[in-house]
């Protein structure tokens, strides 16, 4: 049986992240992509304009179709939850579906500051997402808020990481993934389990450049491998150097655009062959 993996953002026409990269890059992995839209957006929010429709009204209702015709999933993936009451239904997914690995990425800010949509409010719901989670893969700053640290609070060694890697474990989620920890020049994203106390980082040049949805492809990659059986440090390993190869691929054509996202489609085929 193919694998399924129920996977709850929002939908971009234009702009590469969220759904937009999930489906294609669950799909190369050979699971079966369950889009549960959050919302439908014209363009990402990072361009100048865009246009929203939200669907949180029509979430539960969605859940509870895919509950009566008996469906269920291997992994729940969980990204962009844009308020409480979408926080609140992808817990009543889990509940429904207590089999089911759990990754939540738990999207609250960047570069030391909350997203200006979020409150304390959201921050205490989703601690209740993150503790329902088998693994959560955060940035920096979304560690700090989880932990009710200053958001733009730093860590200078590997025993400070290995440290906010376990409390955030003692959450609940037995795999933390910290994503994007920079160091000079090296860009890494830094793992802990806490069933076998495993604790490593997984590192590639960073050459300074940024793209919208890179967390999302890496989260992606690292959910479709995970779904399939692959183990933690091979699964880390190929999310983190698939985007470094699309990330130098992109950087490098004569003009882009940072909100474009990355060029991931050229480089599908290093995921279909594994």
């Amino acid at each position: 049986m193919q694998k399924k993996i129920a996977c709850i953002n929002d939908i971009s026409g234009i702009g590469k992240c969220s759904l937009t990269v999930a489906l294609p890059i669950i799909s190369a992995l050979k699971c079966q992509c369950c889009p549960l839209p959050t919302s439908v957006l014209s363009s990402q929010t990072g361009y100048p304009e865009y246009t929203f429709v939200d669907l949180t009204d029509s979430m539960k209702k969605y859940i509870e179709t895919w509950n009566s015709l008996g469906k269920n999933f291997d992994t729940i993936y969980s990204g962009f939850l844009g308020s409480l009451e979408q926080i609140k239904s992808v817990e009543y997914l889990i509940k429904i579906n207590p089999s089911s690995f759990v990754i939540v990425d738990p999207i609250l800010g960047d570069l030391g500051e909350i997203f200006p949509i979020f409150s304390q409010e959201d921050v205490e719901e989703m601690k209740k997402l993150v503790r329902m989670a088998n693994m959560i893969t955060p940035n920096l700053t979304e560690a700090n808020l989880l932990l009710g640290k200053k958001a733009d609070e730093k860590y200078t060694s590997d025993d400070s990481l290995y440290e906010i890697c376990k409390e955030l474990s003692k959450l609940g989620p037995e795999t933390v993934i910290i994503t994007g920890y920079i160091e000079e020049d090296t860009i890494y994203n830094v793992c802990y389990n806490a069933t076998n106390e495993e604790f490593f980082k997984v590192g590639n040049f960073y050459n300074k450049q940024s793209f919208s949805g890179t967390g999302d492809i890496f989260t992606s990659i690292v959910s479709g491998l995970i779904t399939r059986g692959f183990e933690l440090n091979k699964a880390v390993t190929v999310a983190t150097d698939f985007i470094k190869k699309a990330v130098e691929y992109t950087s490098g054509l004569d003009s882009f655009d940072r909100n474009d996202g990355i060029m991931f489609e050229l480089f599908l085929s290093d995921l279909t062959s594994i």
